[in-house]
């Protein structure tokens, strides 16, 4: 086994690859004269686990044709983020279900796929081979633990996303709650727990993806001017769009931190064993041997 990668997920996949003890497959790109993208590989292997995120066109490109190159019904593909996720359902007559279509092109050539805090649950069904969610939940509340935070206040941005906090919060026993936005007047919104209070606590915001920001950036202003002691943002999924980093840094929070599923400078916390978890447990030759 093996493992090869798209040219946004080397990080990761030389992560993951240590975990499972084996190498990553190097791989040499390039372009021609029109902009069309190239690639070869010369170490390939019967059974290759395939780590690409799709966190733009290039990347997506590159995925389909390293799935095409290696050219093995064992293949299993690891896809960390998937864009075009969000668009997981048809709101208006002559749309796409952006998230469908992806998910049938990247199905052919590949025997399993695995996917990281993938937007909708739902989407895995548009896949035509066995795919299978994880999530990093423990991971990002072990990294929490790292803080050496007092007692930390585990905040979701939004109900929506209240049962993911409630994971991470479970790794520390920790409390958690979902902020919730109250309308004061036409111009006026106000942003606080709905349950507890951030008063004399340090409040770690938590989600699956932040993308530009904005929200968290206001909450946090917001939660300092209800006495909260400082604020952290975490994430699976760094998108950060729109200098949205920088918007998160002003607005005072402590740090943000994500994970390798989408590479960046902050990324602190990393997917690979999971991953490794999942390919370990559906690799029957391992579990002869065990």
């Amino acid at each position: 086994m093996k493992v090869i990668c798209t040219e946004k997920s080397q990080i990761l996949a030389t992560n993951l690859a240590k975990v499972l003890k084996t190498t990553v497959t190097e791989v040499k790109y390039s372009r021609f004269p029109d902009g069309e993208q190239y690639l070869i590989t010369r170490e390939l292997d019967d059974e290759t686990i395939i780590v690409g995120s799709v966190v733009d066109n290039d990347a997506l490109v590159q995925l389909l044709l390293i799935i095409d190159a290696c050219d093995s019904s064992k293949n299993r593909l690891v896809l960390p983020y998937m864009g075009y996720a969000r668009q997981d359902k048809r709101f208006r007559q002559g749309e796409p279900v952006s998230a469908r279509a992806i998910a049938q092109a990247l199905s052919r050539g590949v025997s399993e796929i695995i996917t990281v805090n993938i937007h909708e649950k739902e989407i895995l069904r548009y896949f035509g081979v066995p795919a299978r969610n994880i999530t990093l939940a423990y991971d990002i509340g072990s990294y929490i633990k790292t803080l050496n935070l007092d007692n930390p206040l585990i905040l979701a941005p939004d109900e929506g996303a209240l049962a993911f906090a409630e994971h991470v919060a479970s790794t520390g026993r920790w409390d958690f709650d979902h902020l919730e936005k109250n309308r004061l007047s036409g111009v006026e919104v106000r942003m606080a727990p709905k349950q507890l209070c951030a008063a004399s606590r340090s409040v770690v915001i938590v989600d699956d993806i932040i993308s530009t920001g904005g929200t968290i950036a206001t909450a946090s202003g917001m939660l300092y001017q209800q006495g909260a002691k400082d604020v952290f943002a975490v994430c699976v999924h760094g998108v950060l769009t729109g200098g949205a980093y920088v918007r998160l840094m002003a607005s005072g929070i402590r740090d943000v931190v994500c994970s390798d599923t989408i590479e960046r400078g902050c990324s602190k916390i990393s997917a690979a064993s999971q991953i490794a978890r999942v390919i370990k447990k559906s690799d029957p030759e391992k579990n002869k041997k065990e």
